[in-house]
């Protein structure tokens, strides 16, 4: 073989002695385990010093390449032996360092933990008309938010053509292939009054609470909000039994003295059908009374919620007889309660998620 030939053969040779000869020591230096892998990652990395080495190894013949690749497979064995003694010296001394080290004081105080966050306030005034409501004697029920247009409208009493029902109002999901039943996203949780009465025999006292959804989006509505539907089937229920109860939930939930007022409307599913107001909470003089402010437009009065007697056709849809069983119903908008209770002025400051706003409730 020429000394040409055996040139390559010698550096690579050279270049494994010296790294046999240095990487023990250079282990040793490691202080750590961090510094300890940082080492024999230089070593054996994929962009380590024997790699660079071995990529040499293309300029020998075949029987040098046999020869020094045996050389190396050795050094890299010594390599990774002596890596693991290390490992194993470093983490010993770190345990008799541990058990030599003085004693944790448990007596010290715990460390402070991050701030805790809180209910959302349309899911604190929720829970709070929920907890009214069933001290009143309702349970609560649950529906499906996509609802067949059926249950959102038909048996509810609302004519074809009425402007709920148009496509531009409302969000309609598309049907499953060869289903004839078309489908939307609920727009007010009356359809699990519908559900209700369809499947239970009366007297039923219940209220839904849950998502509805409508394409409207300003400063008092949005495309997602929340309601609560309640209801009461029993034989000679009046207006009467309504108004009670709506000056119970409006003394319970704003407070003791708080007025109501009902102003006829009209709603498909209900005659006769009202709007209902509360005496403004934010401009109650001492004596009770009313000076009117900003919130309430200088009225002294704020409409929360709509209500009324149910409609014979919504019994007659659900197979009740309207001769014989009586009901009323109620729903009230969840954040429109939010705003009255906190004096909220834009209801989309509840879905921005800015904790600067979130953290004041």
């Amino acid at each position: 073989m020429s000394t040409a030939d055996t040139a390559p053969q010698a550096s690579i040779e050279r270049s494994l002695s010296v790294l046999r000869g240095t990487f023990r020591a250079r282990f040793q230096a490691a202080k750590n385990e961090q510094e300890l892998r940082e080492e024999y990652a230089k070593i054996l990395g994929k962009k380590g010093e024997l790699t660079a080495i071995l990529s040499q190894m293309g300029k020998l013949p075949g029987d040098a390449k046999k020869t020094v690749g045996q050389l190396a497979n050795a050094v890299k064995e010594e390599v990774a032996a002596a890596f693991e003694e290390r490992l194993r010296d470093i983490a010993s001394a770190a345990r008799r360092a541990d058990l030599g080290a003085r004693p944790f004081d448990l007596t010290l105080p715990a460390r402070a933990l991050a701030p805790l966050g809180h209910a959302h306030p349309v899911s604190i005034v929720r829970d709070e008309i929920v907890d009214v409501l069933v001290s009143l004697g309702f349970a609560v029920h649950d529906g499906p938010e996509v609802e067949l247009e059926e249950n959102n409208f038909a048996k509810l009493g609302f004519p074809p053509d009425h402007p709920a029902t148009d496509m531009q109002d409302t969000f309609w999901i598309e049907p499953l292939s060869g289903a004839s039943a078309r489908m939307l996203l609920r727009t007010h949780t009356s359809n699990v009054q519908i559900r209700a009465m369809s499947s239970r025999t009366p007297p039923m006292a219940f209220i839904a609470p849950g998502v509805v959804y409508r394409k409207d989006d300003d400063a008092t509505h949005s495309p997602m909000f929340h309601q609560i539907e309640c209801f009461l089937v029993d034989k000679n229920v009046s207006m009467a039994h309504l108004k009670g109860v709506l000056a119970e939930f409006a003394e319970r939930f704003f407070g003791a003295g708080t007025p109501i007022r009902l102003r006829p409307s009209y709603f498909p599913f209900v005659e006769p059908g009202a709007e209902v107001d509360v005496g403004c909470p934010f401009c109650k003089r001492a004596d009770g009374t009313r000076a009117g402010c900003s919130v309430c437009k200088r009225t002294g009065w704020i409409e929360i919620l709509g209500c009324g007697m149910i409609h014979p056709v919504v019994f007659e849809s659900c197979g009740i007889d309207p001769e014989q069983w009586t009901g009323f119903a109620l729903g009230m908008g969840i954040e429109r309660v939010a705003m009255v209770r906190y004096g909220i002025p834009d209801l989309r400051l509840l879905f921005e998620n800015d904790p600067r706003f979130l953290a004041q409730f």
